[in-house]
């Protein structure tokens, strides 16, 4: 009984955090490179961010006329930015749409009401050790519905694919367990 109430339990957790992870990329700037952000990369990034309830804009690197920069993916900016800026080419934008479970959550930030989702501008200027490019080569887009995508799956397939998990694990749990006694558990 244990078993399958920790099994369920996961279950839970998993179908929530599939839901409160929907982040959108929508590269506004699509452009051609060898050699993407990855990882660990140090970059700098132009950015303007904006509120998505009301437009309000609440910082922008623009205004202060210099690129921000931090190393890609080790926490040091909210998760919306480490996801949303991996495999970008020195040249191109986007406009990340950030959930506030991958922004600043429940907590408010300055001029950023909590639970607010925030909407980044934003233009990949460097990698550090990776040389600019002379010229900026863009990609030809046959239509603008191509350049939005969305990290992973939707909601609805991204919680089906967890409860599918989640009912393997449970399975597993359920034969791995004594086969001599019933299950009268259930």
């Amino acid at each position: 009984m244990y078993r399958l109430l920790c099994s369920l339990t996961l279950l839970a957790s998993a179908a929530i955090g599939a839901v409160a992870s929907d982040l959108k990329i929508d590269v506004t700037l699509p452009v051609e490179c060898d050699r993407k952000t990855q990882k660990g990369d140090a970059i700098e990034v132009h950015y303007r961010g904006t509120l998505a309830a009301n437009g309000n804009k609440f910082d922008a690197s623009y205004d202060r006329g210099t690129p921000f920069g931090f190393q890609l993916g080790a926490g040091r900016v909210i998760k919306g930015w480490d996801e949303g800026l991996l495999d970008m080419c020195i040249g191109e934008k986007r406009t990340l749409t950030i959930p506030p479970e991958l922004g600043y959550g429940n907590r408010g930030m300055g001029p950023i009401p909590a639970g607010s989702t925030l909407v980044f501008e934003t233009e990949l200027m460097g990698i550090q050790g990776v040389p600019k490019p002379e010229s900026i080569v863009t990609k030809a887009t046959t239509s603008s519905d191509e350049s939005a995508t969305e990290t992973g799956t939707g909601t609805a397939e991204k919680i089906a694919q967890k409860v599918e998990e989640a009912a393997e694990v449970i399975g597993t749990i359920l034969a791995d367990s004594d086969d001599s006694q019933e299950h009268n558990e259930l």
